[in-house]
């Protein structure tokens, strides 16, 4: 049996494996899945970046009762769209989110390859082929961190190159949902940081395993000490009403509503600090409330309980729940 052959009776291996092992012990039965919309599955994926799937359903099921169709988010307003997003994080995505509806309105209809999705603000190569290959059965390779995680211990690999070209020799002739499916199952319930391989498939398989190298793969990088950063929040109410600002695009909480950042001393009453963590940073916020006896600022004046439901971030809903 010549080499050729070898790799291809590997390959289809690896993929029956993965593909019987979802079937049986995957996820199914969320409510992205069993369609072909491919608007339906590219919001999920979007929201499925960095966050969990229990985190993801409420949210993905509140934006479609809002937004059911690529149509109605591109008619949004991108403050409704960010109100809706608001406590799902990353909010970068949001706005990306409704700036590619708005693309693919005007372009008539949604990409139909991989390679067309990946023009969509905010849709990297991985996202892109999940796409694909569940709404229109592109065999595109995957290589999100749970995934990478997989492929990275089962042969032992540690350089991104590498791994995208096994991630795309080892796709299957069909059944493509099902296998990246798994793929992303694999990684996300069975091959965590913790691995439980006595429930993996591909365990025999598995380099990294047969070495009692297991802890070595994905390659780890150094860890940067994590920054501190503090800020000073003016909490400025006058008969019930609070005054919000709409942060710039660019940056932190871009185009959410938050309240006025302070610079040098200011005079109020000093609320309890509000500790929130970012990807890189921690930030340590100090709330100072002042009571105004006629409006001034620029801004928006809200009353408390529509500021809340507004497109702000969750430390200023927490803020706002104190007033």
């Amino acid at each position: 049996m010549n080499a050729v052959i070898l790799r291809e009776c590997y390959r289809m291996s690896f993929a029956r494996k993965v593909i019987d092992w979802q079937r049986r012990h995957g996820r199914n039965g969320l409510p992205w899945q069993a369609t072909r919309d491919p608007y339906r599955i590219w919001l999920s994926e979007v929201m499925l970046q960095q966050t969990q799937v229990a985190t993801v359903i409420p949210y993905y099921e509140r934006f479609l009762r809002s937004y059911p169709t690529v149509e109605a988010l591109a008619a949004a307003t991108e403050d409704d769209v960010l109100r809706l997003w608001s406590g799902l994080g990353y909010y970068a995505r949001g706005r990306n989110l409704h700036a590619a509806a708005k693309q693919v309105v005007a372009q008539g209809s949604f990409p139909r390859t991989a390679e067309a999705i990946e023009e969509l603000p905010g849709v990297g190569r991985s996202t892109a082929a999940a796409i694909a290959a569940f709404a229109y059965g592109e065999r595109a390779a995957i290589l999100d961190g749970n995934v990478k995680r997989v492929l990275a211990r089962c042969f032992a690999l540690g350089d991104d190159e590498k791994l995208w070209e096994t991630a795309t020799a080892l796709l299957p002739r069909k059944n493509i949902e099902a296998y990246t499916q798994g793929m992303m199952d694999l990684g996300a319930t069975v091959c965590t940081r913790e691995p439980r391989c006595d429930a993996c498939p591909v365990r025999t398989m598995c380099v990294a395993r047969q070495r009692n190298h297991i802890a070595r793969f994905p390659a780890k990088r150094k860890k940067k000490a994590m920054r501190q950063k503090s800020a000073t929040w003016l909490v400025l109410r006058h008969n019930g009403q609070v005054l919000l600002q709409k942060r710039p695009a660019n940056g932190i909480w871009g185009g959410l509503w938050c309240f006025p950042e302070a610079t040098g001393a200011v005079k109020g009453k000093r609320l309890a600090p509000i500790e929130h963590g970012f990807t890189h940073f921690k930030l340590r916020i100090h709330p100072v409330l002042r009571e105004l006896r006629q409006k001034t600022g620029e801004g928006l004046w809200m009353d408390v309980a529509d500021a809340t439901g507004a497109a702000v971030p969750a430390p200023v809903r927490r803020l706002l729940a104190r007033l």
